[in-house]
C-alpha cells in the first residue's frame, strides 16, 4: 500500500490549528467546498467537492487539539476506507507541528501521484489561512 506523508509546522497556536482540521466550517477555509459534521469520535462528514464528488467519511480518531482522522467511506474508489488525519504537537515558540497522514491507498497509480500534489498544495492553503488569514475561493484554491 502507499501512503502520503507530510510534515510542517504552522505557526498558530494547536487550538487553532484543530479547528481548521476537524470542524466544517474549518475544512471549508482551505480543503472542502462545503462540509457537514460535527466534530466528535464516530461523526459522519459529508465532503462536497462540487457536482459528482459528494463524499463522506467517519470520524475514527477524535482527541481534541492534537489528533484528529477520518476514514473515508463514500469517494473515488482508490480513496475509499482510506484514512486522512492530523496529529498536532505544540512547538515551544508557539508554533504547532503538523503530522499529516492519507494512508491506505491501494497502490501507488496515477491518482496517488496526483493526490500526493494536491495534498500539498492544500496542506499549503491550510497555512496560508491559519498564518495570514488568506481564503482562496474554492475554484482557484489548485492553482495559487
Amino acid at each position: 500500500m502507499a501512503d502520503i506523508l507530510q510534515e510542517f509546522a504552522i505557526k498558530a497556536p494547536r487550538e487553532r490549528v484543530f479547528e481548521a482540521i476537524a470542524t466544517p466550517m474549518g475544512l471549508d477555509r482551505w480543503w472542502t467546498k462545503s462540509a457537514t459534521g460535527e466534530a466528535k469520535q464516530n461523526a459522519e462528514y459529508g465532503l462536497s467537492f462540487g457536482p459528482g464528488h459528494e463524499w463522506r467519511g467517519k470520524v475514527t480518531r477524535y482527541a481534541s487539539g492534537s489528533a484528529f482522522e477520518l476514514q473515508i467511506t463514500q469517494a473515488d474508489p482508490d480513496w475509499m476506507g482510506t484514512r486522512v488525519g492530523f496529529h498536532l504537537d505544540p512547538q515551544s515558540d508557539g508554533a504547532t507541528r503538523v503530522r499529516f497522514f492519507h494512508t491506505g491507498w491501494p497502490e501507488d497509480n496515477a491518482h496517488w501521484r496526483i493526490s500526493c500534489y494536491c495534498w500539498a498544495m492544500y496542506l499549503r492553503l491550510l497555512r496560508r489561512y491559519l498564518e495570514h488569514g488568506e481564503i482562496v475561493p474554492y475554484e482557484k484554491r489548485l492553482d495559487v
